[in-house]
């Protein structure tokens, strides 16, 4: 089932193994067209169980080297406020499961600094890193290549969640702040970058997310609203691939 909304693009597939390898399949495709066209691609990845799979999955389809990790640029959309090497971390995530096993250059890998005894300052060289590193401009601000999202239970995406007023941020495109509802910091960035980029591909699996995803896609402009994954509204490509479990309460049509 897909729906096409101006640049949205709703792909339903019947189990979160396939919407994995759909996603999996989308991305070597950005990542290949792009390094071909531009010679270099820039990425953000994402955190949480949901692109713990999709790494999975990525290491397992790319041994045979058709995909040109050499010439790709690794950066984070969101993290938690812990070592590099803590069980929590977004960063020893994706390392274990996808950078150490594809032939990124270590230089071209960019964690978050998010454990940082200024967070704010962190926060605030990281955006550097990303202005003088990612290229194309809107407004002012850097446009990845590709951001890759997971979404909450509760619509968070990144490290966006409701009822904060990081939501509403305009001028900072990397923020780290409290969180009441996990009573913890968290390294992030904001609306203004991740809709900046090219493609933004945001990967929803499981029963769990059913609800949230029927408010998100639903006609209820106002149940919407309150949702972080809302505000989700890219310049340039928006992908997002569902399994049936968590679209099943969506108004979707077949075109």
């Amino acid at each position: 089932m897909e729906e096409s909304r101006r640049s949205r693009k709703i792909l339903v597939e019947s189990s979160a193994e396939e919407a994995t390898a759909l996603a999996c399949e989308l991305i070597k495709s950005i990542l290949c067209e792009t390094v071909h066209l531009e010679h270099v691609c820039r990425i953000a990845l994402a955190g949480g169980t949901t692109p713990h799979a999709l790494y999975q999955q990525l290491t397992a389809s790319c041994s045979s080297g058709e995909v040109p990790w050499e010439d790709v640029e690794v950066f984070f959309g969101d993290e938690r406020d812990v070592p590099h090497d803590d069980v929590e971390s977004n960063y020893r995530m994706a390392q274990r499961t996808l950078l150490d096993h594809v032939p990124v250059i270590p230089s071209r890998i960019h964690p978050m600094p998010a454990d940082s005894d200024d967070l704010s300052e962190a926060a605030e060289e990281y955006e550097k890193i990303i202005r003088r590193i990612v290229g194309g401009q809107s407004e002012g601000i850097p446009q990845f290549d590709l951001i890759l999202l997971g979404m909450g239970g509760d619509g968070h995406v990144a490290s966006l969640f409701p009822g904060t007023e990081v939501i509403a941020e305009r001028n900072k495109l990397v923020t780290s702040y409290f969180v009441p509802v996990l009573g913890r910091n968290r390294m992030t960035f904001t609306f203004p970058l991740i809709n900046a980029a090219h493609n933004v591909l945001l990967l929803i699996t499981g029963d769990d997310k059913a609800e949230t995803v029927g408010s998100l896609l639903g006609d209820d402009a106002t149940a919407s609203k309150p949702l972080p994954a809302a505000h989700v509204d890219p310049e340039g490509s928006f992908l997002m691939v569902l399994d049936a479990a968590a679209a099943k309460r969506a108004r979707l049509t077949t075109p």
